[in-house]
């Protein structure tokens, strides 16, 4: 069982002022291509894993908007880490239908 949940939601400056659309769908793609699980929410996407591969990802997330051409990235981060184990579907599942 993963050890944590790592929820992040980049904002990445773009060129011009343009759409940032585009810049999340690249950050997204790099957690698509880790295999980890994860949801994609409307303000944030979480993932479910062990510590060090998430923040893993977060570095390569960034690194994608650089080379994508962001000239900055924030991103606000949630974590919550459980050695014993956690899960998104435990947490959420009496909200299920």
């Amino acid at each position: 069982m993963a050890n944590t949940l790592l929820s992040i939601q980049v904002i990445p400056r773009t060129p011009d002022g343009g759409d940032s659309i585009p810049y999340v769908d690249e950050a997204i793609k790099v957690i698509q291509e880790s295999g980890v699980k994860y949801e994609v929410h409307a303000l944030e996407t979480t993932l479910e894993g062990e510590l060090s591969e998430l923040l893993k990802i977060v570095e390569r997330m960034h690194e994608a908007l650089v080379k994508a051409g962001s000239p900055s990235i924030i991103s606000q981060v949630k974590i919550a880490h459980h050695p014993s184990g956690i899960s998104m579907d435990k947490l959420t599942e009496k909200y299920r239908p």
